[in-house]
């Protein structure tokens, strides 16, 4: 066998896998946490600064205590660039052995993760009680490596996915400008825009879901168009959508305020003469993706982030425009006292119930 071939194990790839989606379910990716801690800083409106103190207080908390950024644990997506190269020693198959290692992810003792997918989705929708199926995207690449994706998308932002075939004449600005205010705030910003242009109406759409994934680094086009830089079309289109996006005012949770999306990512490909397709899909403040390489030489080494590297943001409750409820003497009455907009301390057991229980 030539040298630069690489042989990857079974055992490496599943664990490797299984790491990956432990490892997302409560650590953000650093470059979404620093953003959001810099969005912190420049907020104005009382009500979204609250709101993103809270998302990085639990932020740091899942961290330290290694437990789910949110209890939505999302449906796994994966993304494989398999070099030409790479031999693989198992008889399993790739998506075989994607779904044994998110088997493990979700069923760890140590941190068992929300199982939420449903088989026969359109029957009787029955859970499959270790959150597989995966979904796999694979592309073979030149070289001897594999690289990895892993991605846990809740249903709250995938559900305000959005695709769009419109005319080559169309403007994709006015596009996303008039569709993202009818996603309301369900999808939980601030997060991440994912923008895919061209190919197919599929293409687009798996396009927008890889773009997503990426890092968050609008900045460095920012900086570059500072320099007086020639930007590419594709990133004056990200720094047009993002502020534009930002001026809608929808804001953190929906409360209103500067910051809508932390970065708008894009991804194009060829198209036919006669379309333009668009994909957008929102990735929300449980932003979780992860990226690594395979070479062969074992299971990837997933490095956890330094706690010192958390902006310095706690929430506290403002005690003195907050009311204080006690759960254990709620009455009907009090609950139809509350107004919109009032913050309320919940003190005192509390049931809840997702998904089956509604």
């Amino acid at each position: 066998m030539p040298a630069a071939m690489s042989h990857i194990k079974e055992a490496d790839f599943i664990q490797s896998i299984a790491d990956a989606f432990q490892y997302i379910s409560y650590f953000h990716p650093l470059d979404y946490i620093q953003a959001l801690g810099a969005a912190y800083e420049r907020e104005e409106s009382a009500a979204a600064k609250d709101a993103i103190a809270q998302i990085l207080t639990n932020s740091r908390m899942c961290a330290e205590g290694k437990r789910p950024i949110c209890q939505d644990t999302g449906i796994c997506v994966v993304f494989l660039k398999i070099g030409m190269k790479v031999v693989w020693d198992s008889d399993m198959t790739v998506q075989e052995m994607v779904n044994e290692g998110v088997r493990r992810a979700y069923l760890n003792p140590d941190n068992k993760l929300r199982a939420s997918i449903m088989s026969d989705p359109a029957g009787k929708r029955t859970n499959t009680k270790d959150n597989t199926p995966a979904v796999v995207h694979i592309e073979m690449v030149p070289g001897h490596h594999v690289e990895v994706v892993c991605g846990a998308k809740g249903g709250g932002s995938e559900n305000k996915s959005k695709l769009v075939c419109l005319n080559p004449s169309d403007s994709i600005v006015d596009w996303v400008l008039k569709t993202l205010p009818t996603m309301g705030a369900g999808w939980c910003p601030p997060g991440i825009l994912g923008i895919g242009i061209g190919g197919t109406p599929e293409k687009a759409m798996v396009m927008a879901k890889e773009a997503m994934m990426s890092p968050i680094d609008i900045h460095l086009v920012k900086e570059k168009k500072a320099r007086g830089e020639t930007l590419t079309r594709i990133e004056e289109l990200r720094l047009e959508l993002l502020e534009k996006v930002n001026q809608l005012g929808i804001g953190a949770q929906g409360l209103g305020g500067l910051t809508t999306v932390l970065d708008v990512k894009i991804i194009d490909a060829p198209t036919h003469a006669a379309s333009l397709p668009v994909g957008m899909i929102p990735n929300c403040a449980a932003t979780r993706h992860v990226h690594f390489h395979l070479d062969g030489s074992g299971p990837a080494q997933l490095e956890a982030p330094r706690l010192e590297d958390w902006p310095q943001v706690s929430w506290q409750p403002d005690v003195e425009r907050s009311k204080r409820v006690d759960l254990n003497t709620l009455t009907r009455e009090e609950v139809a006292s509350w107004k919109p907009g009032q913050t309320l301390l919940l003190n005192g057991k509390m049931l809840t119930g997702r998904d089956a229980a509604h």
